[in-house]
């Protein structure tokens, strides 16, 4: 039987995210829009949380708590609560750690796992999408092909976090175009590789607080030792499934932030003599928010706790980006409705949220639990 009931820890971690998110996040997520990036003092100040070392183990420099997905739906939630852009920047070092703690070879957990448990934030970052209109996960056209010793990389990677300072890189690329997931591998490749080239910043209608790159590989080279995995390669379905539904906790945690302002502001703003949250029309608006909203973070929880049990939960996670998708441009849009005149201007948050929400029907792998 499901059980949502948070354990103990989880609920001392969404207790201290959730002060995180209202005394750090929040009051500077405008100010990020506006400046275009986020200050290495708040991120200085995420690192000190210790999320990301707590799911590596002693070993390997961490704290060695048990990694669930469940928790990390939480944090995510949470964090974009706050601002969605800070929450993927904060959470962009995952990208690379998780993938190599769950999947890594022993020496690779040994080489760059202890990297992400120091006191500084460390820049990792992970390059899936491709810059083409029908871009699909599954059908990856960056290259890799294997001469002697070496694997050779070529291909071009868009919506990258961090590529501009990122001192490790795990690359998405495709060993039999054609095949699916099944030909799909992973490299890491580190900061000054010759035939990685990292491009301008990339500029979008939302997420402008977030630094977002396109890299080209050409003729990349790396040592076989690189490829995530080894010889055993790694489980691409798997890690999509992660991202994808980190991304549709994330998407949660906007609609929940836009229901609850919306909730709020309909409350205080009197007109003809009454709140109008009085008048049917945005009564039931409210409603639709606060069930979708729910809705959402119910098909993030399921499908991560099909991923704790070592269930498959491909069909759950991409419902639940799909979900995600579709109904967060809906719950921002009527934000905006709610506020009327007002949900146009920046003085409200509700742009910011419509801008950055409207970007989870094309955005995939910016983060992972």
């Amino acid at each position: 039987m499901i059980n949502f009931n948070p354990t103990d820890d989880q609920k001392q971690i969404i207790d201290m995210v959730h002060r995180f998110t209202a005394e750090v996040i929040r009051p500077n997520a405008r100010d990020c829009e506006e400046n275009k990036n986020v200050p290495d003092d708040l991120l200085a100040k995420f690192w000190e949380l210790g999320l990301i070392a707590n799911s590596i183990p002693e070993e390997y420099g961490g704290y060695g708590y048990e990694r669930s997905a469940v928790t990390g739906v939480l944090i995510s939630e949470e964090l974009a609560y706050g601002d969605l852009g800070i929450a993927i920047a904060m959470l962009s070092p995952s990208l690379f750690a998780y993938p190599v703690l769950e999947m890594g070879t022993e020496e690779q957990k040994k080489k760059y796992l202890p990297e992400f448990c120091g006191e500084s934030f460390k820049f990792a970052t992970m390059a899936l999408m491709e810059p083409r209109v029908t871009f699909d996960a599954t059908e990856i056209r960056t290259s890799v092909v294997r001469e002697g010793e070496e694997y050779v990389l070529n291909g071009v990677k868009c919506f990258v976090p961090y590529a501009g300072r990122a001192d490790l890189f795990l690359i998405i690329a495709s060993s039999a175009p054609g095949s699916g997931v099944n030909g799909v591998e992973a490299f890491i490749v580190e900061k000054g590789t010759n035939g990685l080239i990292v491009g301008e910043r990339e500029k979008y209608m939302g997420l402008n607080a977030l630094e977002l790159h396109k890299i080209t590989l050409t003729n990349c080279r790396i040592p076989v030792e690189n490829r995530l995995g080894g010889r055993n390669g790694f489980n691409y379905q798997r890690i999509l499934n992660l991202s994808r539904t980190a991304l549709s906790s994330m998407a949660s945690g906007i609609c929940h932030a836009t229901k609850d302002y919306g909730v709020s502001y309909a409350k205080e703003r009197v007109q003809f003599g009454e709140p109008i949250a009085h008048r049917q029309s945005i009564a039931f608006m409210l409603a639709d928010m606060a069930i979708e909203s729910d809705a959402m973070r119910f098909m993030a929880w399921k499908a991560a706790w099909l991923g704790d049990r070592g269930d498959d939960f491909t069909k759950e996670a991409y419902f639940a980006k799909l979900y995600a998708s579709e109904y967060t441009t809906n719950i921002t849009s009527n934000g905006i409705q709610v506020l009327g005149g007002h949900g146009y201007i920046r003085e409200h948050p509700m742009e910011l949220w419509f801008r950055n929400g409207r970007g989870f029907e094309i955005i995939d792998g910016l983060a992972i639990i």
